[in-house]
């Protein structure tokens, strides 16, 4: 790599290498799933900060811009993003690197240079590893790891290809690195909450080995290594695989209830949990939760024609949560729970991915929210597991929810069922957010959380 004067950190203007990289970088990533904008052109793009981690490969935090998106009431909201990158840069990639390529850059101080995903690179990912094994700073990182545990050297390294929100290598079929690819200053939950769940002897989230962070432009996570279950499946595989063969699955499903209450006793006790405020009823809590909904649900009728039909029903369990009780106290959960999120390893269950919604704001995914949000979460993606095969298993899909809900009530000591008001709010807020979700990025599948939507409206449950 040539010697280049790069700029200061700071400096947010597109010079020295980003002269470079800014054609490329708006074409590639809106091609990448982990990129957010999809929807909306890049009309910007700002350098915050570099690094050259080692020989031929740097480490950037851009800023993209994005055009303006019509919001409620006539008012347009402005968006961007952060987004943390890995580029390679040589003078010829090698032909086992093509799906790597990013381009060749044709002017800027990187003239003549090929640029590519540096993570799809084996001799960078293991580079990336050594920096996480020898703990120091690089610039603004800063790579810490737990000195109890032990990472080898010379873990072969590959991509894993499931990720859709952010970027993962696994080494050796020992550990996983996750990328966080959409990055916000603060400490990132998928690192504060499994490091504090094995405080608490949690063995049903692997906890962290090593990470590293920024300190520029802002404090913020930037990746964390993890323990690799090599023979884990994931619950949304093992669900369709179950369906697929006509068979029940409601065993497991009680056992992943009880694992998800154990995971939610273990936070309670890690965290601080938010007591009802002595100064007001106890339902002042729900009442904040229902207009939070109902603002959600406006948005998303707003964005989805579709929806509008329903609006009026289902503001009526919104309005209901009103009159619950307070049910569990809010504390710290998972956040965007789903099959997906949790592993199956001989007959134990894990819940990994604690990032939660990464569309929704740092500070919200940190702050306390009431356990029957996970439980939603969950009960919506039996539903989901059951719709993926024609015709559609509603029974199966109602069984599961059953068990599961059985389980969790053995461990945690209150029954989510015996809250049908919060429990009928908490999913049709789910049913709004997965219907935003599919009409930006998989129409269709609409008909899926559509199908839920009209059955909360209709019947209320």
């Amino acid at each position: 790599m040539p010697k280049t004067a790069f700029p200061s950190p700071s400096d947010t203007t597109v010079v020295g290498p980003m002269a470079s990289l800014a054609g490329l970088l708006r074409e590639w990533l809106p091609r990448q799933r982990w990129f957010a904008g999809k929807d909306r052109p890049v009309t910007d793009l700002a350098l915050l900060s570099l690094t050259e981690l080692f020989p031929g490969c740097l480490h950037l935090l851009v800023r993209t811009g994005h055009t303006p998106v019509p919001a409620p009431g006539g008012t347009t909201a402005v968006s961007g993003d952060c987004y943390q990158l890995l580029l390679g840069v040589r003078k010829h990639l090698s032909p086992r690197l093509g799906r790597a390529l990013i381009g060749r850059a044709e002017s800027g101080p990187l003239a003549g240079l090929t640029v590519f995903d540096a993570l799809q690179d084996p001799r960078s990912a293991q580079l990336l590893l050594e920096r996480l094994r020898h703990p120091g700073a690089a610039g603004p990182l800063r790579f810490e790891a737990d000195p109890a545990v032990s990472v080898p050297t010379g873990l072969v390294p590959r991509v894993l290809d499931a990720e859709q929100s952010n970027s993962s290598l696994v080494y050796g079929d020992a550990f996983i690195l996750k990328l966080f690819r959409r990055v916000q200053p603060g400490v990132n939950p998928d690192l504060e909450v499994p490091g504090a769940l094995a405080g608490q002897g949690c063995r049903r989230v692997p906890a962290p080995v090593a990470w590293f962070r920024t300190t520029h432009p802002y404090e913020a996570t930037l990746g964390v290594l993890q323990p690799f279950l090599p023979d884990a499946s994931d619950g949304w595989t093992l669900a369709l695989e179950a369906l697929a063969r006509g068979e029940d699955f409601t065993a497991q499903a009680r056992e992943l209830g009880e694992a998800m209450a154990d995971v939610h006793l273990a936070l309670a006790a890690a965290f601080p949990v938010e007591a009802v405020a002595a100064d007001g009823p106890a339902c002042d809590q729900n009442s904040r939760t229902a207009a939070a909904m109902t603002e959600r649900l406006t948005s998303a009728a707003h964005c989805v024609p579709a929806l509008q039909p329903f609006v009026p029903r289902l503001r009526t369990a919104f309005a209901a949560l009103e009159a619950c009780d307070a049910g569990p106290p809010a504390q710290r959960i998972h956040g965007d729970l789903h099959l997906g999120q949790v592993l199956r390893a001989g007959r134990e269950w894990f819940v990994i991915d604690f990032e939660g919604e990464p569309s929704r704001p740092l500070a919200e995914r940190r702050s306390p929210h009431s356990p029957v949000r996970d439980i939603a979460g969950m009960l919506r993606s039996f539903d989901y597991a059951a719709r993926q095969r024609r015709p559609w298993r509603p029974e199966w899909a109602r069984r599961c929810r059953e068990a599961f809900c059985a389980g969790y009530a053995a461990r945690a000591g209150w029954d989510p069922r015996k809250k049908h008001g919060l429990l009928r709010a908490y999913e049709t807020d789910r049913a709004v957010y997965e219907v935003l979700y599919e009409a930006r990025h998989r129409p269709d599948w609409l008909p899926v959380p559509m199908a839920a939507i009209e059955r909360l409206a209709v019947r209320g449950g």
